[in-house]
């Protein structure tokens, strides 16, 4: 099969997205597949290659293997194209995907995973991997996805939108009940989310979710363990447990090795992981979601899931969590790219 995945792209996430394209491209083609490896907001920049076919026997980018510490600066970013255009593909992307059966979606964040490159994919009529662009808008905005899940008897913690600017931030300050969970409205990897526990903290908190437009999620913070469930296909898999080693599971904590322990199947009453796993399927068929996602959850120490948000393109890099999960029910990493593939084609018709 010739596939492209895509990856990089132009949001917070671009280097966790690297990553995960690497992984998944030198997965299919230990597997016999022909895979090409691009990034969709640079295209052919950069790449010596004659032509977008060159990238199917191309090496991938060493430096694209490895996450660093901190999230990238996207204006820094969107100066290096030397294509001007105001376009999210790069140059010779659409071209690439042209000439293949499939498109791999190994995005992350605003930049992929929010429903517009899905959009865009079905209009050309590129079929492409995991949901659809109306679901993926859902589940990229934290507060429509609390609100459809909200009447569905899953718990959520008790939430609230706010669009602001600078000087509305005092009143948000002063009338927001502590501690609380700031989150980006349409954000993942933990870019920019912050535990406040003091006016101060929320203030601070605030200000610096400014440069992320200003629209934020104020969640009520829930005391439990931190517990991750995927879903594939039809089933929910194994639970794994996260413990940072310090601080909360943030953007760091998520993809330096070593930086947090995460234990799969989760150490927990088997009745738990039944509730886990139920409440994980509700939320994904209630947002009408494909193939595959990953919800997060806070777990009290009654058992209680309480769900925080879901995830339709979860990581897929070294330390990332459904990869783990799959392993645990003896889905290699080869094996579950070529699942996901496989559903994806079948959902829409391909064969």
């Amino acid at each position: 099969m010739k596939i492209v995945v895509l990856a990089g792209g132009l949001s917070g996430e671009r280097n966790v997205s690297l990553s995960s394209g690497v992984m998944v491209t030198e997965a299919l083609r230990a597997r016999g597949h022909r895979v090409a490896l691009v990034d969709l907001f640079f295209g052919l920049e950069g790449r010596d290659v004659e032509g977008p076919e060159a990238l199917y026997d191309a090496p991938v980018p060493e430096q694209w293997r490895r996450v660093p510490p901190a999230a990238p600066d996207l204006a820094t970013v969107r100066a290096a194209r030397r294509d001007r255009s105001r376009s999210v593909f790069g140059p010779g992307v659409l071209e690439l995907c042209r000439t293949a059966d499939v498109a791999y979606l190994a995005l992350h964040g605003d930049c992929g995973e929010d429903g517009r490159l899905q959009a865009a994919l079905d209009l050309l009529g590129i079929p492409y991997t995991g949901s659809g662009s109306f679901p993926s808008a859902i589940a990229m905005d934290k507060d429509l996805t609390k609100r459809m899940v909200a009447g569905t008897g899953v718990q959520t913690p008790a939430w609230r939108k706010a669009d602001y600017a600078p000087d509305d931030i005092p009143a948000l300050v002063e009338e927001t009940a502590l501690p609380v969970v700031v989150k980006p409205l349409a954000s993942g990897s933990s870019i920019g989310v912050t535990i406040a526990r003091t006016r101060e903290e929320l203030a601070v908190a605030l200000t610096g979710c400014l440069r992320y437009g200003g629209r934020v999620v104020l969640e009520q913070y829930i005391e439990g363990r931190e517990i991750q469930v995927g879903y594939l296909v039809d089933r929910a898999l194994p639970s794994i447990e996260i413990i940072p080693k310090h601080g909360f599971y943030d953007y760091e904590n998520k993809y330096q090795p070593g930086a947090a322990e995460e234990i799969t199947p989760a150490p927990i009453p088997p009745e738990w992981e039944a509730r886990l796993a139920q409440a994980t399927e509700t939320v994904f068929r209630t947002i009408g979601l494909a193939v595959y996602a990953r919800a997060d959850f806070i777990v009290t120490p009654d058992g209680t899931p309480w769900f925080l948000e879901i995830n339709t393109l979860p990581g897929m890099t070294p330390t990332s969590l459904v990869p783990q999960e799959a392993a645990a029910v003896g889905i290699d990493y080869g094996r579950l790219c070529e699942i996901i593939l496989e559903q994806s084609l079948r959902i829409r018709g391909e064969k």
